[in-house]
């Protein structure tokens, strides 16, 4: 159950998250999958690591337009025209298509490529910062789900016993 999703609201055990494909809204269980923020993925290139929006930017600036997502020779090409600077030894065809398709879901729900920006403020400016955020509006959270085989593996927590109680001769 791989895809992109709006993050609606967070939970101990899970999160309730949004399709971006089919708009369906459902609850998801932390225990058998793990979600990663779209900012929290990087891609191997032949120098530092670079974040998968700075990618998606570059996409975005090209005038390529996106390959078939069956056709793995076109992505190649496509990545190598797009971003030469990608480490295709370390950088496998299946990712290169999952990144055609995230990107081609981001354009169609226009969604706004961006980094989030976490300025360093003394603690008086926090104080009129958090004042002064409550009526902004709240930005979606985007993030990528992939199942883990190690979830399933969890050990599970087992209830605690009650004591009887003693009948009164």
């Amino acid at each position: 159950m791989g895809g992109l999703f709006e993050l609606v609201a967070s939970k101990a055990d899970g999160a309730i998250v949004r399709s971006l494909e089919d708009k369906s809204t459902r609850f998801i269980s932390s225990r058998q999958h793990s979600f990663s923020h779209l900012e929290g993925i990087e891609v191997y290139t032949q120098r530092e690591n670079v974040n998968l929006v700075d990618l998606f930017k570059a996409m975005d600036a090209s005038n390529e337009p996106l390959p078939s997502e069956k056709d793995a020779a076109a992505i190649k090409k496509y990545f190598e025209k797009v971003y030469p600077e990608m480490d295709f030894a370390r950088v496998y065809a299946s990712d290169m298509k999952k990144m055609v398709r995230w990107f081609s879901v981001l354009k169609k729900n226009d969604i706004e490529l961006k980094l989030s920006e976490e300025p360093v403020e003394s603690d008086e400016e926090k104080g009129v910062e958090e004042e002064q955020t409550d009526n902004e509006p709240a930005t979606a959270d985007i993030v990528a789900e992939e199942q883990t085989a190690s979830a399933d593996k969890e050990a599970k927590p087992t209830p605690k016993k009650r004591a009887s109680k003693k009948k009164e001769s």
